[in-house]
């Protein structure tokens, strides 16, 4: 018996609504639209829904507008049955129902990341720890710590007690075994790197070694390497270093799925930041790209740094990038519509209305506030006094009249750059809200929100939501 569920919705979204609805059938659910007498989805509230909608009927689930705030509870309490929200725009709504109604599950990755402080002999100790927490909230599972060739580090040994009593793993990555050995006594968790000539120092110390080849892209050196611990029954990560472009990079990729293919059970590290440092693009993608790479080789560990500032946000993204290939690899699914979070530049779906059903929208209007909405042609501002559409916010501003009100043309300055930049860069524009850059948005929004905007301004917002 197929699932009955019940979609609230405001004025100006209905008939929209309607049509995505039909568009999706057949589905595996039967539906029913209330229409509770708002004039746009960000003004219901659990409150207003309570006082205007007298029963559920037979629906098995209702399903808010994504925009729709408050608490849920007072719902399920009222009608007896779950509530969940749905998509912010309705038009993903079958993007929504093609996961089944839920999220995608991101908890799950099978790859840890080390983030390199690269500077840390330059730092001071509480200067390595406030970097360490801040990878730590991008997601880094092991701190690492750079030492640079022919600079003194007198501060390791306490650097490494301080992280560890602030609860970190600890790597130190060192070409100097004397750094290394100290590193170890000192209780590193992992020690970068050792080669089989150096896997002396791994019988003197606890630490785990990253193993490497002694020369650069010999894999026998490093198999020898990875034999001789074997053979010793410790535990080891083996990394056959990746090459920036175009010296060597996709060989160096050959490289990792020989080591793979001749060691399926071993512990494999990919230093990632030859790519991301070193190359000029946009760090998303190439995170993207490398991380598929990982997923399929099942590579166990990779090596982050975030020096460069384009690669500002490469641990992050490399946290993201984990979660959403592990996800698709078990699913057995293209890695799409797991996360926005990699999609910096552009989006898959930015413009869901089309000029035409804006139109639609726009002749229901009888109010003076103005909505903004972007479709292919280009931006379109629309009040009761008319639709206004085009490409650049100088050609609007003379149908907006709004020159005896500074706050109101301030506002929608703001509101038309965005919109602006969102149809050049093809990227979702919604009303009030800031543009999604992905990785970056969702590290912003771990900053508290900036809080000293005029009220009148922040009232005359709320009431310019978009459908």
């Amino acid at each position: 018996m197929s699932e009955s569920l019940l979609f609230l919705t405001g004025k100006l979204a209905e008939k929209s609504l309607h049509k995505v609805l039909a568009g999706m059938q057949p589905t595996d659910f039967k539906y029913r639209i209330a229409q509770i007498g708002v004039s746009v989805a960000a003004l219901m509230t659990p409150e207003l829904i309570v006082r205007r909608l007298a029963s559920a009927g037979d629906a098995d689930r209702m399903l808010v507008p994504g925009l729709c705030r408050g608490d849920l509870r007072l719902l399920e309490e009222k009608y007896g049955i779950p509530v969940e929200r749905g998509p912010e725009d309705l038009k993903d709504l079958p993007q929504f129902f093609g996961r089944g109604g839920k999220a995608p599950d991101l908890s799950q990755h099978d790859v840890r990341i080390f983030a390199e402080i690269v500077e840390a002999p330059q730092l001071t100790v509480d200067g390595i720890i406030a970097r360490a927490e801040y990878f730590r909230d991008q997601g880094a599972d092991v701190i690492d710590l750079g030492c640079l060739p022919n600079t003194p580090f007198p501060h390791l040994a306490d650097t490494i007690n301080a992280l560890k009593a602030g609860g970190f793993n600890v790597s130190v990555d060192s070409l100097n075994t004397d750094d290394l050995l100290l590193a170890g006594k000192a209780g590193a968790d992992y020690l970068l790197s050792l080669t089989e000539k150096t896997l002396w120092v791994a019988d003197e110390v606890d630490a785990t070694p990253i193993l490497i080849p002694a020369k650069t892209g010999s894999l026998p050196s490093l198999y020898r390497a990875i034999d001789a611990m074997q053979a010793k029954g410790r535990a080891f990560i083996a990394d056959a270093i990746l090459d920036p472009i175009p010296f060597g990079f996709a060989e160096s990729i050959v490289r990792y799925h020989k080591l793979r293919k001749r060691y399926p059970d071993i512990q494999i590290m990919m230093g990632v930041g030859n790519l991301t440092e070193l190359t000029d693009a946009d760090t998303t993608g190439i995170n993207a790209i490398l991380f598929g790479i990982i997923s399929e080789l099942k590579l166990n560990a990779v090596l982050a740094t975030s020096v460069s500032p384009h690669a500002i946000n490469a641990v992050a993204e490399a946290d993201i990038a984990r979660r959403v290939m592990f996800a698709a690899r078990e699913d057995r699914r293209l890695p799409r519509d797991y996360s926005d979070g990699l999609l910096g530049l552009h989006d898959r779906r930015p413009f869901t209305y089309s000029s035409e059903e804006i139109a639609e929208i726009a002749a229901q209007i009888k109010d003076p506030s103005f909505r903004i909405q972007v479709s292919a042609e280009g931006m379109n501002i629309y009040n009761r006094d008319g639709l206004f559409q085009g490409q650049d916010p100088f050609e609007l501003y003379p149908h907006l009249k709004v020159d005896e009100d500074a706050s109101h043309a301030f506002y929608l300055g703001v509101e038309l750059a965005r919109a602006q930049i969102a149809w050049q860069l093809k990227k979702r524009y919604s009303q009030d809200e800031e543009l999604e850059w992905g990785c970056n948005t969702l590290q912003k929004n771990k900053q508290p929100r900036v809080a000293h905007r005029d009220a009148s301004l922040k009232e005359k917002r709320a009431k310019k939501s978009s459908t």
